[in-house]
């Protein structure tokens, strides 16, 4: 039998986001948020939820823009960082020493270094209790080379991104392809 552990924010694993934004006197920012996600297919969206107190908040409702950097194992230190310091009281960009890149696209920079990046134009804003979710329609997914596969996109095994453990709070790698989606269920007879 199962234990009961209570309603609580459990679900494993959690991607490692990091929101760009620009504040009220323009300065880049960037913050670590564990909850969001993909969102809807057509158009492309993403989901990022955030409490209204945090320094972003404010930033997204404004420049109705955001961007998400996808940290890499190597970078779980800026990635942690950007988290736990607020961009009211300090620039994480020069910190964390971190080049702010100013979108193309939407009102909103991202960071050189990492190296896959959403940028979003904001879409719908959903009040959720003590968080807020902004939902982002993807415009553009600009990504280094060097994390790409040889038909073009992404590999998870180059890039390596952070997933992070809600129970515990801990920063965790991807491991080895286990099996095909889409496929290995097809022994069940479909």
């Amino acid at each position: 039998m199962k234990q009961s552990l209570g309603a609580k924010t459990l679900l494993f694993p959690a991607p490692v986001l990091l929101v760009g934004t620009y504040d009220q006197a323009g300065k880049p920012n960037l913050m670590n948020a564990a909850w969001g996600g993909i969102c809807c297919s057509e158009p492309p969206c993403v989901g990022v939820s955030l409490r209204k107190a945090r320094h972003s908040y404010d930033a997204i409702v404004e420049r109705k823009a955001f961007t998400i950097c996808i940290p890499t194992e190597s970078q779980l230190k800026e990635a942690d960082y950007v988290g736990i310091a607020s961009g009211r009281n300090a620039d994480k960009f020069a910190v964390a020493g971190l080049t702010p890149v100013k979108s193309e696209l939407v009102d909103a920079p991202y960071a050189a270094e990492f190296p896959f990046v959403l940028e979003c134009r904001l879409l719908h804003t959903i009040e959720i209790g003590i968080h807020t979710q902004f939902i982002g329609e993807i415009v553009d997914v600009k990504a280094d080379p060097a994390v790409l596969a040889a038909d073009g996109l992404p590999d998870i095994l180059k890039l390596k991104p952070l997933i992070f453990d809600t129970a515990h709070r801990g920063y965790y790698g991807v491991g080895e392809l286990l099996g095909q989606a889409f496929s290995a269920g097809r022994e069940f007879g479909i």
